[in-house]
């Protein structure tokens, strides 16, 4: 170890300003029905897991599929289209909105990163932007994607990304950072065999 003196000094590290838009008691209660019942429900009852979700403010479309080791910081914060799957393990950290549209796919071990930290702040301050999916969009497993990103509809985000700025609409995007590499082509299902 150096002796080099730390940039900042966590003793000053306050969010009492943050929202977590519901009293303590509510996010304890989400906390403790997440922990408890949506691991224990089996794979068939997806219905329950999205009821739960609206119960607690989410708002979830018609034909969702949501696995039971997903998780979700603040339900109330997320928004989530019709038909869209949110595979196992994928973590929605939803201090702000998390908004995703319809017939999109987040994969197994996948990161919805909204909060982040003031690196030029010695008291190391909280900072949060929200996450936007557009429809039809597919990010693979174990992506990571970051505060106040927006990814385009259509596009797809290859496994094991880390997306800290904006992806285009109908582009297939990989890499850490991740980068556009090349257009998503419509089939015509009437040319496949």
């Amino acid at each position: 170890m150096t002796n080099d003196q730390p940039f900042v000094d966590l003793r000053k590290y306050d969010q009492s300003w943050f929202d977590r838009g519901r009293p303590s008691w509510y996010v304890l209660l989400w906390w403790f029905v997440q922990a408890i019942a949506f691991p224990l429900t089996p794979q068939p009852l997806n219905i329950l897991r999205c009821a739960l979700l609206r119960l607690f403010g989410a708002r979830i479309g018609k034909g969702v599929l949501i696995r039971p080791t997903a998780r979700f910081t603040y339900p109330w914060k997320v928004t989530i289209g019709n038909y869209s799957w949110i595979g196992d393990n994928v973590v929605l950290y939803s201090l702000d909105q998390i908004h995703i549209g319809e017939h999109c796919v987040v994969s197994q071990k996948s990161y919805l990163c909204t909060g982040t930290h003031d690196l030029q702040d010695p008291a190391f301050g909280l900072k949060t932007a929200s996450i936007t999916i557009e429809n039809g969009t597919w990010v693979a497993a174990d992506c990571f994607i970051g505060p106040g990103v927006q990814i385009g509809a259509n596009a797809v985000i290859g496994a094991r990304s880390s997306v800290f700025t904006n992806m285009p609409s109908g582009q297939v995007c990989w890499g850490s950072p991740c980068r556009p590499k090349t257009a998503r082509i419509k089939l015509d299902p009437s040319t496949t065999p």
